[in-house]
Formats: C-alpha cells, structure tokens, sequence
C-alpha cells in the first residue's frame, strides 16, 4: 500500500504555496466582484499565506460562492509576486502597479456591460 491509500484525503491535510496563490486569486476576484472590501481582502490574503492546512484556506471562501456559480475568471489578474516584490523594493511603485490593475479591471467590467447591454437591445 502506499502513502495515498494509508492516509484517507482530509481538510486537516497541510496546504501547498501553489493551493494558497489558488485562495488569493479566487479572494482577488470575489473582490473584483464587489462581494469583498479591500480591508477584508487583505486580512484574508494575508491569512491565506500564513495557512498551514487545507481546511484553513477552505474556510476563507466558506461564505463566497463556489465556481459554478461565478463567471470566467478574468483574463488579467494581479500578478501576487511582483506587487510583493514591489511592495519590499519600493512601495510607491507596488501602489502604482496595484492601482493600474484595478483601473483596468474596471474598464474591462464597464466594456463587458456595454456590450452586452448593447446584444439585450438588437433585435432578433
């Protein structure tokens, strides 16, 4: 037998970096959607990123919706490293980049809503 038959697959199991960048992408666009303030955001990322276990990083999305019922993921998303990387060498640039990303985030909203306003209004 080996390791994965022993060992029945839990929450309690420890989380992996790539399952805590899966969390803050997914907390990133429940905030794009509005179901998120920024001050929230931030505290669960952060919690996210000192998460040990699955089970930990499960209950930072318990009272989002799940994936069936969100739309496409968006097709730009915050790259977390480089604002991290930007955030230790210079802060003000991290804010830039940060702001920049959400500025595009939006006109890419109001654009997607314009045009499909405009295919609710054609006629068939």
């Amino acid at each position: 037998m080996n390791d994965s038959e022993e060992r029945p697959i839990s929450p309690a199991l420890r989380a992996s970096d790539a399952e805590r960048d899966q969390v803050e992408a997914q907390l990133q666009h429940h905030y794009a959607g509005g179901r998120l303030t920024l001050p929230e955001l931030e505290e669960r990322v952060v919690a996210a990123y000192e998460a040990r276990t699955r089970e930990q990083l499960h209950d930072l999305l318990a009272d989002l919706p799940g994936e069936a019922e969100q739309p496409a993921p968006p097709t730009h998303v915050i790259d977390s490293r480089l604002l991290i990387v930007l955030l230790c060498v210079s802060p003000p640039a991290a804010l830039i980049y940060w702001l920049i990303c959400q500025r595009a985030a939006r006109r890419r909203g109001s654009w997607l809503q314009a045009v499909e306003g405009a295919h609710e209004h054609e006629d068939p």
